[in-house]
């Protein structure tokens, strides 16, 4: 029996950068939105310091989700981490109570 995956992820840009965040956020969504077995992802940033992120994921199940981590867009994305990003991500990869 497969699960869902959930993902959250805590980003902080670099001051200056949260222009390019905000594109790149669009960007990650609509092509994760576009990959089969993307259930949701949301973008939030945090209204008092819009250098804060937070992004919210969920997927079909474990393939779903590896087909993601392989795919050309996150890739892409990661490669922009240095440029954009204050520190490194703080990622969590959640699975449901059952």
């Amino acid at each position: 029996m497969s699960h869902t995956i959930s993902v959250v992820a805590v980003l902080k840009a670099k001051p200056g950068m949260e222009p390019e965040m905000a594109e790149q956020a669009r960007s990650m969504a609509e092509a994760s939105l576009a990959e089969p077995g993307c259930l949701s992802y949301r973008n939030y940033v945090d209204p008092d310091d819009p250098r804060s992120w937070v992004v919210v994921e969920e997927w079909a199940d474990q393939a779903s989700f590896d087909a993601h981590m392989a795919s050309p867009h996150l890739a892409a994305s990661l490669a922009r981490s240095a440029e954009l990003l204050a520190e490194p991500p703080s990622v969590k990869v959640l699975a449901p109570v059952v």
